[in-house]
């Protein structure tokens, strides 16, 4: 894996490069425009930065820049002031930063929630943000979890090795639904139908597994027949075993050669990286 840097633009944003950024974020703005091609990587749960990396690299490799996005357990119960002020936050750099373009999403998980808040924002201001969504060409979509699958992805993603700790949680979790319905449920079921009615259309590449308990293939399968009935071009990966986001871990090659060639069907005119302008210079002295 590359060397790559990390800016951080503000707690739960992060932007991931293999060139040195020396551009200052004011405001959510950088005063340096980035005339390059951006990912916008919504990461799953409690994600641990060297995972996050590996994903990056891939892009880093073909000369993107990746934003990537996460969201702690607290912020997903809460989302007034947890996930809605990060989906804020999200869009309004797109929106200032116009230079980054195209935009391909990969979203994991729970992102698929956090890009739905986003797309609350963009519904209710199209004139200001249709940009944003002109801009994207490709979306990715690993494991992604409906509001179905909350009581149970959380507690797994906060205690992946304790049942006892897991079970406690996912109680309290159906409770906080039931009991919060105002402030947390009803904003969920909000997210899931602007998912499940997708802004965007460009064309789409879904990740999946027969046997991922969170992000099953029932619920992506009602997300692709919704999808395609308003055209957008879907292309299906599901293997047949792999766990929850674990899908590139468990079947590397084959989720990389997928990946590879969903984004060259996009044409999207690629950068050279600052490794591939290295390896050119050392090649052109020797």
């Amino acid at each position: 894996m590359r060397n790559l840097s990390s800016l951080e633009i503000t707690k739960n944003i992060s932007l991931l490069s293999d060139d040195k950024k020396t551009s200052k974020v004011i405001n959510l703005k950088m005063d340096v425009p980035q005339e390059k091609p951006l990912v916008v990587m919504l990461s799953w749960l409690m994600a641990k930065k060297k995972h996050v990396h590996k994903y990056a690299d891939i892009y880093l490799k073909h000369g993107f820049d990746v934003l990537n996005i996460s969201l702690s357990p607290w912020q997903l119960l809460w989302p007034v002031k947890g996930s809605q002020v990060v989906a804020k936050d999200l869009l309004k750099f797109l929106d200032l930063n116009t230079t980054y373009s195209p935009l391909i999403l990969h979203g994991f998980s729970v992102g698929a929630y956090l890009w739905g808040e986003v797309m609350v924002n963009i519904a209710a201001d199209r004139d200001r943000y249709d940009h944003i969504v002109d801009r994207i060409a490709g979306q990715i979509w690993d494991s992604a979890a409906d509001i179905t699958e909350i009581s149970v992805g959380l507690p797994v993603s906060v205690f992946p090795k304790n049942t006892v700790l897991q079970n406690a949680l996912k109680q309290y979790v159906i409770y906080h639904m039931k009991a919060f319905d105002k402030v947390a449920t009803v904003h969920y079921i909000r997210s899931s139908q602007m998912f499940h009615t997708n802004l965007v259309r460009a064309p789409a590449q879904i990740f999946i597994s027969k046997t991922d308990p969170i992000g099953t293939e029932e619920s992506n399968m009602r997300v692709r027949e919704s999808w395609e009935n308003m055209g957008i071009q879907i292309s299906w990966k599901c293997f047949d075993k792999s766990p929850h986001v674990g899908h590139f871990r468990i079947h590397p090659k084959e989720y990389t050669a997928v990946l590879n060639s969903f984004l060259a069907s996009l044409n999207i005119p690629q950068k050279t990286s600052r490794i591939e302008r290295q390896e050119e210079k050392i090649k052109a002295k020797l």
